[in-house]
């Protein structure tokens, strides 16, 4: 690519005159930079060890850089991460690649449900990782729960949407028995509200003949339900009426507690969080900043239900991969 091309499509400006007119290949770490590149980075050192692996042309944003090789091409740009992915844009455009903005729910039920992933690239949070995923994979379809990367990338990334026939035909908070395409599903580890998550990914796999198995589906991190005795044990449902629920968000703690309340007016939850966290129908939730303070909470007050938000289940004294009803 020339360089001229480069400083348009990052919408930079030429620092000084270089000898050098294209790049062979682009990159965001210095270690992988080869004879005639194009590096991004802002960092001194990064930018000096690039230009000893070859690097023909640097772009960066920060207007301290010393420029040790006057022959190189320096392309001034006002957010380097930005430059980075107005590059990206073409190459995407190249590869007629499509994006996806997935929530953490519905990637959760993609990478479950897949039974292979070889023609399906995930990006990655971090931009570097990101950039090097996009510009060096053969993948055309790309997805990510990252937002802000996500439409940093591709400004009119696509979501998934429902388009095929699916619905509950009964549930408990723990279990649901539904049907898809035809297909009944008796009693998986499927929370109810989380069954529009998974025809949405469901619909996704078909849409792009992603080879998928609902077989596969059970507890997400999103939420994990343990069964537990007096001594924070877990245990067989069936010799229990206690349940400890680790939860990663605060939405789906809404929702359970709005189920139970409208099904069992009988239980007794709580709910319990770091300090300050907010939870919408509660004054005040049981808090806790240690996982000692956990312990003590659930061995000392009378639940049925116990949400917990932000802490792992390891905090119980043992782990069984038993999760059924009561």
């Amino acid at each position: 690519m020339k360089i001229e091309d480069i400083v348009n499509l990052t919408e930079g400006a030429l620092a000084n005159v270089p000898k050098i007119h294209a790049i062979e290949g682009a990159t965001v770490y210095p270690s992988k930079v080869e004879h005639g590149d194009l590096f991004f980075s802002s960092n001194q050192e990064e930018i000096d060890i690039a230009i000893k692996h070859g690097a023909y042309a640097i772009v960066y944003d920060n207007e301290n850089i010393i420029k040790h090789d006057a022959e190189i091409a320096w392309i001034k740009v006002s957010d380097i991460q930005l430059a980075a992915f107005k590059l990206i844009r073409y190459v995407i455009i190249k590869k007629e690649a499509k994006f996806f903005l997935l929530s953490p729910h519905e990637m959760s039920f993609l990478k479950m449900i897949l039974l292979k992933k070889n023609n399906i690239a995930f990006i990655a949070n971090d931009w570097r990782k990101a950039f090097e995923q996009i510009l060096n994979s053969n993948d055309s379809l790309f997805v990510g729960t990252n937002k802000e990367l996500m439409e940093l990338i591709k400004p009119d990334v696509q979501k998934l949407e429902s388009n095929v026939e699916g619905y509950a035909l009964s549930d408990t908070l723990f279990r649901t028995t539904f049907k898809v395409g035809g297909f009944a599903y008796q009693e998986k580890e499927l929370i109810p509200f989380h069954l529009e998550y998974l025809l949405r990914v469901v619909a996704f796999c078909e849409a792009f003949s992603l080879p998928y198995s609902i077989d596969r589906i059970k507890y997400t991190k999103h939420f994990m339900p343990v069964f537990i005795d007096k001594t924070l044990k877990s245990t067989p449902s069936s010799k229990s009426d206690k349940v400890a629920i680790f939860c990663d968000n605060i939405a789906d703690i809404i929702k359970a507690r709005e189920y139970i309340k409208n099904g069992n007016t009988w239980v007794k939850g709580i709910v319990l969080t770091p300090p300050k966290t907010k939870v919408e129908g509660i004054d005040r939730p049981h808090w806790f900043t240690t996982k000692e303070e956990v312990r003590e909470i659930l061995k000392s007050i009378h639940f049925n239900y116990a949400f917990i938000y932000s802490a792992d289940k390891s905090i119980l004294n043992t782990i069984q991969k038993e999760y059924s009803l009561f």
